[in-house]
């Protein structure tokens, strides 16, 4: 049975190491702070911004919820996006903004990450943290990408000299996730539905990340025994929150793997708060 990489575990130390810091930065008189910006009532979202809450909480981080409503004139209400964004981004008390997506069909996503001032855009969406990726110069990162490389670190597992396959090359975790990997000093192959005969590819991969969204797509007869995988495709079911590899089969298997729930998705709001104390510092508050 594979070694199990458990993000729930690893979210508790880099809570413990927010948490910490958090403390350090109250004692000099500045409470670090989230804002989050949620467009309509999709009830996922909802759902996320309350998690989100429940963390802050728990690390001593400020966090605050602006709910906009939904309205049929979408340039209207881009704008009202637009004018919020620009208050927060000149509001010293907010460290972190985050725009809780999916937004609503008919705004322009572009745009409003844009006005974004990078160093408070916590989910790495701007341009300028999306050109920081490509370039390798520090910035803030998206966080399920970063998950996808800090849950295989903190578990002690080499990146540098592996060949490392990405099934999925979508703008949130396959595209950053590439470059992103490159700063470890891997070698890279990025699959995709395109690829003819996936398994030749993950059959020679040291590490494979799953990042598709199509449940039970990797099996067992494509990766190597030695093989270790990083699950981040999370695909709402009845039965639950899936993920892109058949666990039961391919665990018996490999030498490592993530589950879904409890792996990279785990992570994903612990590095969101990393990210707010990052930006912090990076403007020198």
């Amino acid at each position: 049975m594979a070694t199990i990489l458990d993000g729930k575990s690893i979210a508790l130390i880099i809570k413990d190491e927010i948490r910490e810091e958090v403390a350090a930065w109250k004692a000099g008189g500045h409470c670090p702070k989230l804002a989050v910006i949620l467009v309509g009532e999709d009830p996922a979202s909802q759902a996320y911004v309350s998690a989100k809450r429940k963390v802050c909480r728990d690390v001593g981080m400020e966090y605050e919820v602006f709910a906009l409503e939904d309205m049929a004139e979408k340039a209207a209400l881009e704008q009202r996006i637009l004018t919020l964004i620009a208050r927060l981004n000149e509001d010293v008390s907010v460290d972190g903004i985050l725009i809780e997506m999916p937004l609503p069909k008919g705004l322009d996503k572009d745009k409003i990450c844009a006005a974004l001032d990078p160093d408070k855009d916590v989910d790495g969406m701007s341009p300028v943290n999306r050109s920081r990726i490509l370039s390798g110069e520090d910035g803030l990162y998206p966080a399920t990408p970063a998950s996808c490389i800090e849950i295989l670190t903190r578990s002690g597992i080499e990146i540098s000299g592996k060949h490392v396959v990405i099934v999925g090359r979508g703008e949130t975790v396959g595209k950053p996730l590439v470059f992103m990997l490159l700063r470890h000093n891997p070698t890279v192959t990025v699959c995709h539905s395109y690829t003819q005969d996936l398994a030749s590819f993950t059959g020679q991969a040291d590490i494979v990340i799953a990042a598709v969204g199509k449940p039970g797509l990797l099996r067992k007869s494509m990766v190597r025994r030695e093989a270790v995988v990083v699950d981040a495709g999370i695909t709402p079911t009845a039965e639950g929150l899936c993920g892109d590899v058949a666990f039961s089969e391919v665990a018996e298997w490999v030498s490592a793997i993530s589950p879904v729930p409890g792996g990279v998705g785990s992570l994903t709001t612990a590095l969101l708060l990393k990210n707010v104390l990052k930006g912090l510092k990076r403007r020198g508050a």
